[in-house]
């Protein structure tokens, strides 16, 4: 059996969307899964829309969710990743024009002097399910190459038989699909300009670069009958096509900017764990086992067969993915917990020490209320060394009339014990003794203490949350409280 190959082939437009993050993971747990190589081509042949920018932040996004590849980009803009490269359509002009001129030369492609004008007039009068017809089409090839070396602005298309004929292949998700050939006209494969069509460059590049498996999005499905007919003329083996599920936003509709963040970028900032978002992205399309849904990316690729991709479509769920996020980080080492959280909180202004194993402890307390890395900042904002706003019901509580006398009996109490942290047992004991000496119990205890730490009516457990709080800054809290009694 020939080696497995199969590719990702963006277009550097912007960040990568969740979709096209879908179906790099698919072809890298499909190459993995039977030892083959995963390669990186870039599709830039949209001169004006893309960006070196752009490919600088996929190629990040996918480092980011660990989909390495085998072959691929390579520029010196960008890190070289081994010795191949670069697969840029943008730099294999001279590869497509000269399968171009070839099927000009066989009779299964012409040079098309039709204007844009032309083009848009025939459109007028043509009746659905018509094509462009050219009357170029039969033009002899040496009178056509005349006009061209004379400046004559000229696309090149390909013939489709005038004879109807059925195109078929075995999708690996959907089985047998065919097409018939008069679904399409003579097709644009080169532009005037040089650059190539999307349809002909991606037959070409997938049969040089020796592509033996595609699997893509379910939009891909109508390309098929094109590239099937540029594989024919060139007596090339087609790859096995595998046409993924579309995903779907809760509402049933396409996923878009709509539903909230698509880009890998935008979960990365947002506090998601790559491995996270991997494994919630393996699951929309495809079934690992009926009683799991937590999957090392290990674990995925030994379980990844195409039998257990679903045409159906896939719907993304952002609860579950919080939901599965947050398992990721009750699982993170501490250094991966500090790395997730520190840029949150520091964009939001909060100071925290820097001992270890305060650290440690925050975390110990914080990781099971916590989805993504962002909520650090509300859970750990009470931590801070700053002052900091009181929510409506802790105000309310400060207005009670033995508010006061509590929180003055736990400044007084606080003031008194040794430098230092407070730990759990200890907060107990101080908390028993408000209650004895000021004859307080149930919420009028509670909630006016809660208020002079936290500032807050509801939150973590107070005796988890007290020893993570100096002395100083306990007694700094209970003066504020007591200005607002």
């Amino acid at each position: 059996m020939p080696e497995v190959r199969v590719r990702f082939a963006p277009s550097p437009t912007g960040y990568l969307h969740v979709g096209g993050a879908r179906t790099a993971l698919f072809n890298y747990l499909f190459a993995k899964k039977n030892k083959g190589k995963f390669i990186l081509r870039v599709e830039d042949t949209d001169l004006e829309r893309s960006t070196e920018e752009s490919l600088r932040m996929q190629v990040e996004d996918l480092k980011w969710l660990g989909l390495f590849w085998h072959e691929g980009v390579d520029s010196e803009t960008l890190e070289s990743f081994g010795e191949y490269g670069p697969y840029r359509q943008s730099e294999r002009l001279d590869i497509y024009k000269e399968h171009a001129l070839r099927l000009i030369s066989s009779g299964q492609a012409y040079y098309c002097f039709l204007t844009d004008d032309d083009i848009e007039e025939q459109r007028k009068t043509m009746e659905k399910g018509q094509h462009i017809t050219s009357p170029f089409r039969e033009m002899d090839p040496k009178e056509a190459l005349k006009r061209v070396d004379n400046g004559d602005a000229a696309v090149i298309r390909f013939k489709t038989s005038k004879q109807v004929k059925t195109y078929a292949m075995t999708d690996l998700v959907r089985g047998h699909v065919s097409f018939q050939s008069d679904l399409v006209g003579d097709f644009v494969i080169l532009r005037s300009n040089g650059m190539p069509v999307y349809n002909f460059c991606c037959a070409i590049d997938d049969a040089l670069m020796k592509i033996t498996h595609v699997l893509r999005a379910e939009e891909h499905l109508n390309n098929s009958l094109r590239q099937l007919m540029v594989y024919e003329a060139f007596d090339y083996t087609p790859p096995q096509f595998g046409h993924m599920s579309l995903i779907l936003g809760s509402d049933k509709q396409k996923l878009s900017k709509r539903h909230g963040a698509t880009s890998c970028h935008e979960y990365k900032v947002n506090g998601y764990l790559p491995e996270a978002l991997v494994n919630f992205i393996a699951l929309l399309g495809w079934s690992g086992s009926a009683d799991q849904e937590i999957f090392e990316v290990e674990e995925i690729a030994e379980n990844f067969h195409v039998e257990k991709l679903t045409p159906s479509a896939a719907v993304f769920d952002e609860t579950k993915l919080k939901w599965m996020n947050s398992v990721y980080i009750k699982k993170a080492d501490t250094e991966v917990f500090w790395k997730g959280v520190l840029p949150h909180i520091k964009e939001a202004g909060i100071v925290i020490p820097e001992d270890d194993h305060w650290r440690f402890m925050v975390q110990k307390v914080f990781k099971p209320r916590m989805e993504t890395f962002k909520d650090a900042v509300e859970l750990m904002r009470p931590l801070s060394d700053v002052e900091f706003i009181y929510d409506e019901k802790a105000l309310e509580a400060l207005g009670w009339d033995s508010s006061k006398t509590v929180i003055d009996k736990w400044a007084e109490l606080v003031s008194s014990h040794a430098d230092g942290y407070i730990s759990e047992e200890q907060f107990d004991e101080l908390q028993n003794e408000v209650k004895t000496q000021c004859g307080v119990k149930g919420k009028n205890l509670f909630m006016p203490l809660r208020v002079a730490i936290i500032g807050q009516a509801h939150g973590a457990d107070l005796k988890l949350i007290v020893p993570l709080m100096s002395k100083e800054l306990l007694l700094k809290r209970a003066g504020w409280a007591l200005g607002k009694a």
